[in-house]
């Protein structure tokens, strides 16, 4: 894989990537259902936000178009074990779904920081999510979530860098991760299952 050969000139980096066979990126159409996704996961450990996900679907019978996720009274998606707070978020993101569309092939042409501002747009769904669906929706290979706390704790580990002066510490990931550009997203899949198999130890 070309990632590959470009990532392991950053020696650390390197060992990484040497201990996994490779990551791929898989694009996904359906942007409205992995945004409501998004949002009901937050904060949440990733069994007890299957679990809520699993419970949203079944109100359908199946994946919901926005106009039905609208059409569902507030209490009813409150009884799945949403929040107030992320049972608003979601009705946004079904109205935004349906105002101001949300198809894959639009936001496939946009560029990356264009798909972050037209996403940020509606409330609850901030610059972090909208990455991680740059990501793993749209299936772009180079950005980088310098917000994302996995991330930051497994540079801090690796480049053996101190996150307690937040301004340096942010200046001192974005500068590092502007090496592995053109692969940064596949670079932050790497720091993401380093530290996943960490904790597992």
């Amino acid at each position: 894989m070309e990632y590959r050969a470009h990532l392991s000139k950053d020696k650390r980096l390197k060992k990484l990537v040497d201990q996994h066979d490779g990551m791929k990126l898989v694009k996904r159409r359906n942007i409205f259902l992995y945004l409501c996704r998004s949002i009901m996961s937050q904060q949440l450990s990733t069994r007890v936000a299957d679990i809520i996900h699993k419970r949203f679907v079944s109100l359908y019978g199946g994946d919901p178009t926005p106009q039905q996720v609208l059409e569902t009274p507030f209490e009813t998606l409150r009884g799945i074990g949403l929040s107030n707070a992320k049972t608003r978020y979601v009705q946004h993101v079904a109205r935004f779904a349906i105002d101001q569309g949300m198809e894959f092939k639009a936001l496939a042409k946009m560029d990356d920081e264009g798909v972050i501002q037209y996403l940020t747009q509606i409330k609850g769904v901030g610059r972090w999510t909208a990455e991680m669906m740059l990501m793993f929706v749209l299936g772009r290979e180079d950005v980088f979530s310098a917000d994302d706390l996995g991330i930051q704790q497994a540079m801090a580990g690796i480049y053996r860098l101190d996150p307690a002066d937040k301004k340096k510490f942010r200046e001192d990931i974005i500068r590092i991760s502007g090496k592995w550009s053109p692969y940064r997203t596949y670079a932050c899949m790497h720091l993401w299952h380093w530290k996943d198999q960490k904790k597992k130890k």
